[in-house]
């Protein structure tokens, strides 16, 4: 009798049950267990709002609710275009003048959202934080590295570390047109919350392709490989080189995606002309700057399953709505057909949305609950002349991927400008 009703019901409970067939509770509970145990109903909480007593119901009959509210909801979302979609990124990603931060947990907010995407290394101070944050403060980020709240570091491989060794020399010293790792200000380096790091993979290089380095660069790996973090003046003494080429060692392993170091400073120090060219600041800071270097992969990486839930997260932080065209900047993402499959586990289990959000773009597309109601209310919105002048080192330089027209560099030090969410020339 109670298998009978229970392929009729949906969603019910044994005191339900109890009401409608008045036959006696713990015979009602027996037979529901009975049921749960040859794989015909399941348990748990369906109903909204959650009811605190276990709702017991059908398997198919369940997996017919579910397919019925997702095509609803997917029903109730009306697309925004690509402009009104930009309009909405300039807010949620504090571009916006109205929607900036400030402070260091202002700053800690702006890192969690970026986290993972790769900029020049010269460009995220000036062109990325204080476009984001009122009255930067550089002090703030240090402090944020050096309390082992943030670090950073380059994740994307060089090639010169990941591609497979070419036909060596006679004197088996370099292989034939070897690529070189040229130290250089523009190196992409990106931040991540170590406490929300399991989207970051291990490391892709091998250790036969470190002969690419130059001697000082392998004898500054060697010795953080054997004795772990250590401060400049250590490493000097240690590999026994002069301090000028440990500066230009280091500043190869950071190209190179090798090392990181406790603060930004280390590396502001390196990569600023300024400091650099002045011998007696250079003396103070550069040698002496708080933190101590070390090698950037120092854990295990999360298993795949983490990881790839870890990313999905990361990009809906990061633009609220994903689908496959928005992520081709992200070079630290994995393929999209991963993300997908984990996209949509997470949309069945109710965590996030799936539906056409951004019309004009083909594919699924899912995004976070409450950035679909902040989405929604942009398109009842009215633009009102808004100009907003960004980086094209930004993550939001979509421009030939969300807007129409060609695709801008990401040059450091180059600028666009967008009116109501469109290009301006």
């Amino acid at each position: 009798m109670v298998r009978g009703w229970m392929q009729h019901l949906g969603p019910t409970t044994c005191y339900e049950l109890n009401k409608l067939l008045s036959l006696d509770v713990s015979s009602i509970e027996q037979a529901l267990l009975k049921l749960e145990s040859s794989g015909l109903i399941l348990r748990g909480h369906f109903r909204t709002p959650a009811r605190g007593e276990t709702e017991w119901c059908e398997r198919r009959l369940l997996a017919r609710i579910h397919r019925m509210t997702l095509g609803r909801l997917h029903r109730e979302i009306q697309p925004v275009s690509a402009a009104e979609f930009m309009r909405w990124l300039l807010k949620w990603q504090h571009l916006a003048p109205e929607t900036r931060l400030s402070g260091e947990q202002g700053l800690l907010e702006v890192i969690k959202q970026l986290q993972g995407f790769e900029i020049p290394a010269n460009a995220w101070e000036q062109q990325i934080f204080a476009k984001r944050i009122k009255d930067y403060d550089r002090d703030m980020l240090d402090r944020l590295c050096l309390t082992g709240a943030v670090g950073w570091g380059r994740l994307s491989p060089h090639a010169a570390v990941t591609e497979p060794e070419s036909v060596m020399t006679s004197n088996d010293a370099l292989p034939r047109n070897t690529k070189r790792i040229m130290p250089t200000s523009v190196a992409p380096i990106t931040f991540f919350i170590r406490e929300e790091a399991d989207w970051m993979a291990g490391p892709v290089y091998h250790e036969e392709n470190l002969a690419r380095l130059s001697h000082a660069a392998k004898s500054i790996y060697n010795y953080l490989k054997q004795r772990g973090a250590s401060f400049f003046t250590d490493i000097a003494r240690g590999v026994n080189k002069l301090k000028a080429e440990i500066e230009t060692g280091l500043w190869e392993l950071v190209t190179a995606g090798l090392v990181t170091a406790d603060g930004f400073d280390n590396l502001r120090a390196l990569i600023d002309p300024r400091r650099r060219s002045d011998k007696r600041r250079r003396r103070i800071q550069t040698r002496f700057s708080s933190g101590r270097w070390s090698l950037l992969y120092g854990h295990e990486p999360a298993p795949e399953p983490e990881q790839l839930e870890a990313a999905c997260w990361m990009l809906l932080k990061r633009y609220g709505v994903v689908f496959r065209d928005l992520i081709v900047r992200e070079k630290n993402s994995p393929r999209w057909r991963d993300l997908l499959n984990m996209f949509r586990r997470m949309e069945a289990r109710g965590d996030i949305r799936g539906g056409r959000f951004v019309d004009g773009f083909l594919g699924e597309q899912f995004a976070l609950p409450y950035a679909v109601d902040s989405l929604r209310a942009i398109k009842k919105q009215n633009p009102c002349d808004e100009i907003t002048e960004f980086y094209a080192v930004d993550p939001l330089n979509l421009a030939g991927i969300v807007l129409p027209g060609p695709r801008i560099p990401a040059t450091s030090g180059k600028k666009l400008t967008l009116l109501n969410g469109v290009i301006s020339s």
